[in-house]
């Protein structure tokens, strides 16, 4: 549920247009000791900034600002830098919001999505939206660079039947693979619902419309399925490389057993002759 909540939760005065913006700012930020006397929210941290402004900070490296000049949002990246883990600016999105008191919330052919109205709650339920987005955006990068790795390795097996033979290079793949399972696995829980909707359940059909225009359980279902399969290639490999050294230690075993009887053969020959 939302933790905090104050009388700024009420609708945003201003422009009856506010563009949101979702910037991927790293791996992890850090949020604790950011609290404040105007917080909207503290899971994720939401706060107001200037007359129209509001930013919403999701720990697992997504920030969502609302309605902020470029010299805000500045101010604003540049106080939570030092917070952020694993800095990068590899994903953004992008909504223009408008607001309409009148008809159903709804995007927009041009990518606009029309709402009520631009209050904290219901800003909080577009940022998790926008914030699941771009964090899915980044994993399905990390994702698809581990595939077009494995590829030549499926390739090489397929048409010579037998793995290549670079374990340095199979060890680099199996341990890209893991970090990427260990990078996406639970840390954006994609089919969890935004805490506001506890508080403001007539706010479920917005994240239902916003989860189906991002595509957002379609994507995690698709990004679940492909780590999948790499966490079995990566045991695949993990399997070649150990079967090829059993081959090599009995062949190993072998040659020593044969050097024995030779040498055993030898000194009985050599007995005879004396």
């Amino acid at each position: 549920m939302v933790e905090a909540l104050n009388s700024k939760s009420a609708p945003l005065t201003g422009p009856q247009t506010i563009t949101a913006r979702a910037l991927l700012l790293g791996e992890r930020i850090d949020t604790t000791g950011l609290e404040r006397a105007d917080l909207v929210s503290t899971a994720p941290l939401a706060f107001h900034v200037g007359p129209n402004g509001f930013v919403v900070l999701y720990r697992f490296g997504v920030a969502v600002l609302f309605g902020l000049s470029p010299l805000e949002e500045d101010e604003v990246l540049k106080k939570i830098g030092a917070r952020v883990a694993g800095a990068s600016r590899a994903e953004d999105e992008t909504l223009v919001i408008q607001t309409a008191h009148d008809g159903d919330e709804r995007a927009l052919p041009d990518g606009r999505l029309v709402a009520k109205d631009i209050s904290g709650e219901r800003l909080l339920v577009i940022a998790d939206a926008l914030a699941k987005s771009v964090a899915l955006a980044r994993d399905e990068t990390r994702v698809n660079a581990v595939f077009d790795t494995i590829e030549p390795f499926a390739a090489e097996l397929a048409a010579k039947g037998r793995p290549p033979w670079k374990r340095k290079a199979m060890l680099e793949l199996i341990g890209q693979t893991l970090l990427v399972r260990h990078r996406v696995s639970g840390r954006v829980a994609v089919e969890d619902k935004p805490d506001v909707l506890w508080d403001r359940p007539d706010l479920e059909r917005l994240y239902a419309r916003l989860e189906d225009e991002y595509d957002l359980e379609s994507r995690a279902r698709t990004l679940s399925a492909k780590i999948d399969v790499i966490s079995e290639t990566a045991r695949a490999l993990t399997d070649l490389i150990d079967a090829a050294r059993s081959v090599r230690l009995e062949w190993t075993i072998i040659v020593l057993i044969g050097m024995e009887i030779m040498l055993t053969l030898f000194q009985m020959w050599g007995a005879r002759g004396h």
